[in-house]
């Protein structure tokens, strides 16, 4: 089965789980099962498992049942990009209030509250699937033992538990304190089941999570199953085992070292890579989709018969330019002053905010085309700005902003499609914000600069071990920088006439200058230049500064800052800082927004979720 066919089933199976789990007992015509529900023996074949599973996938996104509400995206743009001082909610004042509130850290009112408990639902409901799955495959190898083949079976096991696994985490990162599902905890809620208390500690919840991924790891293939790219493997489940080890590090520091080994597998198995250039990372050419960097993703599909568009990346919709650009709508998750201004350097090709901390965050206004201030060439993959080319979709224009004096002239770039990919949708609401751009969870430059920093805080402490993993990430980074887009675009080459005559330009991404240490590039709208880190790092907080920068500027606009700065423990003073400057620049922060710890440490558990389990959750400190 190719991948797309994959795909096309995720939105047909995704309601078959809450029948799996449930029985009538009734008598006469009530017998007869109801239109729209689910008879579970339909289920108890390989199909059924196997669509049971596919539904578990499904949670990786939002899907119909989270219709109006944005914090299921798999990115997690509303939770790890617009509170962290990366981007702005976008749009204008009156659209998605929920989001605001969650940007200016009023959290606890009600809108926000909305957006909480959708996510909350949208991670457990993962679980669920997850669990529902294995309980099923127990099922059916029970009654049918020739069923399925016993490679299936620890296929099946080995994907629902690495899922289960995931979706814990998500709901570790946001929440903390949180209850822990297995297969085992089937009990109807009527008779006090799916009720946990949130009472185990973060440790035993990391300790959870590895212990799942260890089994899954031990049963999944080497290889995709089936050849469907999509899957995940043996070597995902070591690599988000590593994840998730950095993070329980925090909690547990001997951590640090058992990171360091799982990561050391993971690299010397070869089976990821760095893609060959920053722009097919996040990329709609199929080509560059599910490469060597891909650990865990979205696979996003669209034209693939479902009618309304929710197998494209939905959770990301929201988030390209407004009206007057090609997509219409909506203008969110538009990129802050204060990434823009993060991406500049000084004349080694290093951050500027290393070497001039003081001063690198002093541009107020506009950084448009024509400024040639060196800048960090992953600016204009990551950052839509004005008189610059966007991909191939001509010249970002602040007219396709929806309201720039509310929150800024940016526009989110990464989860754009190319023009020329053929990745866009043709059916739903605006179906020209809708494509098949899969949305990167986990990739292996996340987990390079992870490994970078458990070389730099195990027990031997390899700074210069940290050192190469950096600078591989630059290096890779400056490979091509942000061309002139569609080599007939009239208004590119009205703008900038070198465009039009200067061949060696015309592509959408250029080759960049291959210097030993520095690489450059001189084009009209700016000169894009990267160097490497040339002397060892000689001190913890030199190499810290050094690997937290680099995660910055290569992950920005995918949802990992705010779990950055926030597990480094130093959040409140990053978002201190950055409100500091930002709130004079627009009008979406307000004057009241304020980041203050133990509170902001951890986000609230939704009232809803608490009141259901009748009083077996307990909020987080602060709250």
């Amino acid at each position: 089965m190719t991948m797309r066919k994959w795909n096309r089933l995720l939105y047909g199976i995704a309601g078959v789980l809450v029948a799996a789990g449930v029985a009538y007992a009734c008598n006469n015509f009530l017998d007869t099962p109801p239109q729209g529900t689910v008879d579970q023996s339909s289920l108890e074949t390989k199909s059924g498992v196997e669509g049971s599973l596919i539904a578990a996938y499904r949670s990786l996104d939002c899907s119909s049942s989270s219709a109006g509400s944005w914090g299921c995206a798999a990115s997690n743009w509303v939770w790890g990009s617009v509170p962290s001082g990366d981007a702005h909610k976008g749009s204008n004042a009156g659209d998605q209030q929920p989001i605001n509130d969650i940007e200016t850290y009023q959290w606890n009112v009600g809108e926000a509250e909305g957006y909480l408990n959708q996510k909350w639902s949208q991670v457990y409901e993962g679980v669920f699937r997850a669990n529902s799955t294995i309980r099923l495959l127990n099922l059916v190898v029970a009654e049918k033992p020739t069923e399925i083949a016993k490679a299936d079976q620890d296929g099946i096991r080995g994907e629902a538990l690495f899922l289960r696994a995931h979706y814990h985490f998500e709901a570790f990162r946001m929440w903390g304190n949180v209850p822990y599902y297995t297969e085992a905890d089937s009990t109807p809620v009527a008779q006090g089941g799916y009720r946990k208390a949130n009472d185990l500690t973060q440790a035993q919840i990391i300790a959870n999570i590895i212990a799942d991924l260890n089994q899954a790891a031990t049963l999944l293939p080497a290889t995709p199953r089936n050849g469907e790219k999509g899957r995940v493997t043996k070597w995902a489940a070591l690599a988000y085992k590593g994840r998730v080890q950095v993070y329980g590090a925090a909690i547990t520091p001997a951590l640090w070292d058992s990171a360091l080994v799982t990561f050391r597998g993971v690299i010397n198995s070869g089976v990821y890579a760095l893609e060959t250039s920053f722009d097919h990372v996040w990329t709609g050419f199929q080509a560059f989709k599910d490469g060597k960097e891909t650990i865990l993703a979205f696979q996003a599909s669209v034209r693939d018969g479902e009618p309304s568009g929710w197998n494209s990346n939905w959770g990301e919709r929201l988030n390209f330019p407004h009206s007057g650009s090609h997509f219409g709508c909506c203008g969110f998750h538009q990129p802050s002053q204060n990434l823009v201004n993060f991406y500049q350097v000084d004349a080694n090709g290093l951050p500027l905010a290393v070497s001039s901390p003081t001063t690198w965050n002093t541009l107020d206004t506009s950084f448009a085309g024509g400024m040639l201030t060196p800048v960090d060439p992953r600016l204009d993959w990551t950052v839509g700005r004005d008189k610059v080319p966007y991909k191939d979709w001509t010249l970002h224009n602040r007219s396709w902003i929806r309201d720039f004096l509310y929150s800024g002239p940016y526009s989110p770039k990464k989860n754009v499609h190319e023009q020329a990919a053929n990745a866009e949708n043709n059916v739903g609401w605006q179906a020209t914000q809708t494509n098949d751009v899969n949305i990167h969870i986990f990739r292996y430059a996340d987990l390079l600069l992870l490994d970078a920093e458990a070389q730099i805080h195990g027990t031997i402490g390899l700074l210069d071990s940290a050192r190469i993993y950096v600078n591989l990430v630059r290096a890779r980074a400056g490979k091509v920088a942000q061309g002139c887009g569609a080599p007939n675009d009239s208004l590119v080459k009205a703008v900038w006439p070198t465009c039009a005559t200067d061949a060696t330009i015309k592509a959408m991404a250029l080759p960049m200058n291959q210097g030993l240490t520095v690489d450059s590039l001189a084009t009209p709208w700016a000169f894009y230049k990267i160097g490497m880190y040339t002397t060892p790092f000689t001190t913890v907080a030199q190499a810290d500064q050094a690997v937290r920068y680099e995660r910055r500027l290569e992950l920005a606009m995918e949802g990992q800052r705010f779990f950055d700065i926030r597990r480094w423990g130093i959040a409140d003073t990053v978002i201190s800082n950055y409100l500091a400057k930002e709130k004079p620049r627009l009008t979406s922060l307000g004057s009241t927004a304020a980041f203050t710890l133990p509170k902001y440490g951890l986000y609230p558990i939704p009232q809803d979720q608490i009141d259901l389990s009748q009083g077996s959750l307990k909020q987080n400190t602060g709250w």
